[in-house]
Protein backbone atom coordinates (compact mmCIF):
# COMPACT_ATOMS: atom_id res chain seq x y z
CA UNK A 1 0.00 0.00 0.00
CA UNK A 2 1.33 3.34 -1.25
CA UNK A 3 1.81 6.70 1.43
CA UNK A 4 -1.49 8.36 0.17
CA UNK A 5 -3.37 5.11 0.23
CA UNK A 6 -2.15 4.67 3.84
CA UNK A 7 -2.78 7.97 5.11
CA UNK A 8 -6.63 7.65 3.50
CA UNK A 9 -7.18 4.91 5.21
CA UNK A 10 -6.02 6.63 8.49
CA UNK A 11 -7.51 9.29 8.08
CA UNK A 12 -11.29 7.47 7.35
CA UNK A 13 -10.35 5.30 10.47
CA UNK A 14 -10.24 8.77 12.65
CA UNK A 15 -13.20 9.90 11.22
CA UNK A 16 -15.00 6.62 11.89
CA UNK A 17 -13.63 6.36 15.46
CA UNK A 18 -13.24 9.49 16.86
CA UNK A 19 -15.32 12.21 14.99
CA UNK A 20 -18.04 9.78 14.42
CA UNK A 21 -17.63 7.50 17.42
CA UNK A 22 -21.44 8.33 18.42
CA UNK A 23 -22.06 6.55 15.69
CA UNK A 24 -22.24 2.88 14.91
CA UNK A 25 -20.26 2.73 11.83
CA UNK A 26 -18.65 -0.33 9.97
CA UNK A 27 -15.16 -1.31 8.79
CA UNK A 28 -14.56 0.12 5.15
CA UNK A 29 -15.68 3.60 5.98
CA UNK A 30 -14.74 5.86 2.68
CA UNK A 31 -15.64 9.71 3.65
CA UNK A 32 -14.99 12.36 0.80
CA UNK A 33 -14.05 15.81 2.02
CA UNK A 34 -16.60 18.21 3.11
CA UNK A 35 -19.00 15.57 4.81
CA UNK A 36 -21.48 16.15 7.70
CA UNK A 37 -23.23 13.32 9.69
CA UNK A 38 -25.65 14.31 12.12
CA UNK A 39 -28.47 12.38 13.84
CA UNK A 40 -30.97 13.19 16.41
CA UNK A 41 -30.45 10.22 17.94
CA UNK A 42 -28.75 7.55 15.91
CA UNK A 43 -27.04 6.52 12.42
CA UNK A 44 -25.90 3.53 11.48
CA UNK A 45 -23.99 2.48 8.41
CA UNK A 46 -22.63 -0.78 7.58
CA UNK A 47 -19.32 -2.11 5.97
CA UNK A 48 -17.50 -0.65 2.85
CA UNK A 49 -19.95 2.36 2.81
CA UNK A 50 -18.08 5.44 0.51
CA UNK A 51 -20.01 8.80 1.04
CA UNK A 52 -18.67 10.99 -1.74
CA UNK A 53 -17.01 14.78 -1.20
CA UNK A 54 -19.74 17.67 -0.07
CA UNK A 55 -22.60 14.96 1.49
CA UNK A 56 -24.59 15.23 4.48
CA UNK A 57 -26.68 13.00 6.71
CA UNK A 58 -29.00 15.09 8.56
CA UNK A 59 -31.17 12.44 10.06
CA UNK A 60 -31.51 9.03 11.87
CA UNK A 61 -30.83 6.68 9.46
CA UNK A 62 -29.50 2.91 9.23
CA UNK A 63 -27.54 2.01 6.11
CA UNK A 64 -26.51 -1.26 4.95
CA UNK A 65 -23.29 -3.09 3.17
CA UNK A 66 -21.71 -1.82 0.02
CA UNK A 67 -23.46 1.55 0.03
CA UNK A 68 -22.12 4.29 -2.53
CA UNK A 69 -23.23 8.02 -2.10
CA UNK A 70 -21.88 10.06 -4.87
CA UNK A 71 -20.67 13.11 -4.30
CA UNK A 72 -23.16 15.95 -3.11
CA UNK A 73 -25.67 13.80 -2.14
CA UNK A 74 -27.88 14.57 1.21
CA UNK A 75 -30.46 12.76 3.31
CA UNK A 76 -32.33 14.96 4.96
CA UNK A 77 -35.42 15.90 7.47
CA UNK A 78 -38.11 15.78 6.27
CA UNK A 79 -39.96 18.13 9.74
CA UNK A 80 -36.34 19.72 10.69
CA UNK A 81 -38.36 23.26 11.38
CA UNK A 82 -41.72 23.80 13.28
CA UNK A 83 -42.95 25.69 9.73
CA UNK A 84 -46.05 25.70 11.31
CA UNK A 85 -45.61 27.95 14.65
CA UNK A 86 -48.37 30.48 14.68
CA UNK A 87 -46.78 33.98 14.73
CA UNK A 88 -43.02 32.54 14.83
CA UNK A 89 -41.37 33.19 11.64
CA UNK A 90 -39.44 29.96 10.06
CA UNK A 91 -36.16 31.13 10.70
CA UNK A 92 -37.09 31.44 14.63
CA UNK A 93 -39.30 28.69 14.71
CA UNK A 94 -37.93 25.54 17.07
CA UNK A 95 -35.76 22.90 15.21
CA UNK A 96 -35.21 19.14 15.32
CA UNK A 97 -31.88 20.29 17.52
CA UNK A 98 -33.51 21.56 19.88
CA UNK A 99 -33.50 19.63 22.81
CA UNK A 100 -37.23 20.09 23.32
CA UNK A 101 -38.68 19.93 19.81
CA UNK A 102 -42.13 18.29 19.71
CA UNK A 103 -43.05 18.59 16.54
CA UNK A 104 -42.88 16.19 13.42
CA UNK A 105 -39.80 13.98 12.30
CA UNK A 106 -38.91 13.09 16.24
CA UNK A 107 -39.39 9.31 14.90
CA UNK A 108 -38.26 9.30 11.34
CA UNK A 109 -35.90 6.75 10.01
CA UNK A 110 -34.46 6.82 6.92
CA UNK A 111 -33.29 2.97 5.68
CA UNK A 112 -30.89 2.24 2.95
CA UNK A 113 -30.51 -1.00 2.27
CA UNK A 114 -27.19 -3.00 0.89
CA UNK A 115 -25.57 -2.69 -1.82
CA UNK A 116 -27.53 0.38 -3.33
CA UNK A 117 -25.87 3.56 -5.45
CA UNK A 118 -27.20 7.04 -4.58
CA UNK A 119 -26.19 9.45 -7.88
CA UNK A 120 -24.41 12.65 -7.56
CA UNK A 121 -26.50 15.34 -6.34
CA UNK A 122 -29.22 13.14 -5.04
CA UNK A 123 -31.39 14.46 -1.67
CA UNK A 124 -33.72 11.33 -0.26
CA UNK A 125 -35.97 12.99 2.28
CA UNK A 126 -36.38 11.45 5.88
CA UNK A 127 -38.58 8.11 6.44
CA UNK A 128 -38.64 6.60 3.19
CA UNK A 129 -36.52 3.10 2.95
CA UNK A 130 -34.23 2.35 -0.19
CA UNK A 131 -34.61 -0.85 -0.64
CA UNK A 132 -31.75 -3.83 -1.65
CA UNK A 133 -29.86 -3.53 -5.12
CA UNK A 134 -31.51 -0.16 -6.10
CA UNK A 135 -30.68 3.03 -8.03
CA UNK A 136 -31.24 6.04 -7.32
CA UNK A 137 -30.12 8.46 -10.81
CA UNK A 138 -27.90 11.70 -9.94
CA UNK A 139 -30.39 14.75 -9.32
CA UNK A 140 -32.93 12.68 -8.53
CA UNK A 141 -35.58 13.92 -5.62
CA UNK A 142 -36.23 10.57 -3.28
CA UNK A 143 -39.91 11.49 -1.94
CA UNK A 144 -41.22 7.95 -1.15
CA UNK A 145 -39.90 4.02 -0.40
CA UNK A 146 -37.61 2.52 -3.47
CA UNK A 147 -38.53 -0.97 -4.68
CA UNK A 148 -35.70 -3.58 -4.44
CA UNK A 149 -33.48 -3.89 -7.37
CA UNK A 150 -34.85 -1.02 -9.63
CA UNK A 151 -33.62 2.34 -10.81
CA UNK A 152 -35.64 5.28 -9.58
CA UNK A 153 -34.87 8.86 -11.06
CA UNK A 154 -36.61 12.57 -11.35
CA UNK A 155 -38.01 15.09 -8.89
CA UNK A 156 -39.77 13.82 -7.21
CA UNK A 157 -38.14 10.23 -7.99
CA UNK A 158 -40.26 6.95 -9.36
CA UNK A 159 -39.43 3.74 -10.99
CA UNK A 160 -37.82 4.07 -14.83
CA UNK A 161 -36.67 0.66 -14.51
CA UNK A 162 -35.87 -2.91 -13.10
CA UNK A 163 -31.77 -3.24 -12.60
CA UNK A 164 -31.50 -6.30 -14.00
CA UNK A 165 -32.86 -7.02 -17.12
CA UNK A 166 -34.04 -10.90 -16.57
CA UNK A 167 -35.25 -12.76 -13.58
CA UNK A 168 -32.38 -14.92 -14.29
CA UNK A 169 -29.72 -11.77 -13.89
CA UNK A 170 -31.18 -10.98 -10.93
CA UNK A 171 -30.90 -14.58 -9.16
CA UNK A 172 -27.41 -14.81 -10.37
CA UNK A 173 -26.73 -11.65 -8.86
CA UNK A 174 -28.34 -12.06 -5.45
CA UNK A 175 -26.57 -15.66 -4.99
CA UNK A 176 -23.54 -14.11 -6.34
CA UNK A 177 -23.78 -11.24 -3.47
CA UNK A 178 -25.12 -13.24 -0.51
CA UNK A 179 -21.65 -15.73 -1.16
CA UNK A 180 -19.65 -13.07 -1.42
CA UNK A 181 -20.75 -10.53 1.27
Amino acid sequence: MGLVAALKKLRNEFLRKVIYRRYNIGKGFYSGVRVRLWAKNNITIGENFYIGRDSFIETDAIIGNNVIMANRTAIVGRYDHHYQQVGVPIRLASQIRDADYNWLGLNSLTTIKDDVWIGYNTTILSGVTINEGSIIAAGSVVTKDVEAYSIYAGVPAKKVKNRFNSDEELSRHMEFYSNKC
